[in-house]
């Protein structure tokens, strides 16, 4: 990590949770706020997939002030978005504080946030790779310095 502040924060947040333990194991997860808080971060101004998989209007239909004839095919740029000075204070920073005292998840219901896209195309595997993300990091906060 290039921001030593986040890391010690991070590593000291997991070492805590997990004091004493052999293994970071998926039960103390849960406890991690700024963890996830950096995995939010991460995945702000870095999504998976930059551009949203295309999707087709169904009916001519008007969209913050443009007119979208039926049949276009509509490419949503979350990594625009997520880089978007509108929704973000600071959006080139990498500050996964702005996560903590914020209900914005990467569930596809807040739209200035869409790592994972939204609605009925979402990615499938959001929870496993969430889930699996926090579970390395975690480990390699716990193990290694």
């Amino acid at each position: 990590m290039k921001d030593q502040r986040v890391l010690r924060k991070a590593q000291e947040e997991v070492r805590q949770v997990y004091n004493g333990k052999s293994n970071v194991n998926k039960s103390g997860l849960h406890e991690l706020k700024y963890l996830d808080s950096v995995v939010k971060e991460s995945l702000r101004l870095h999504p998976p997939v930059p551009l949203l998989v295309p999707r087709e209007s169904r009916e001519k239909v008007e969209i913050c002030g443009y007119e979208v004839p039926a049949k276009t095919k509509v490419i949503v740029n979350a990594w625009a978005i997520g880089r978007d000075p509108q929704y973000w204070k600071e959006p080139e920073r990498f500050y996964p504080e702005r996560f903590l005292d914020n209900l914005i998840d990467y569930k596809g219901n807040d739209f200035e946030f869409i790592p994972f896209g939204a609605g009925r195309r979402m990615c499938p595997g959001m929870h496993y790779a969430s889930t699996f993300t926090k579970f390395a990091l975690a480990n390699l906060l716990y193990h290694f310095d």
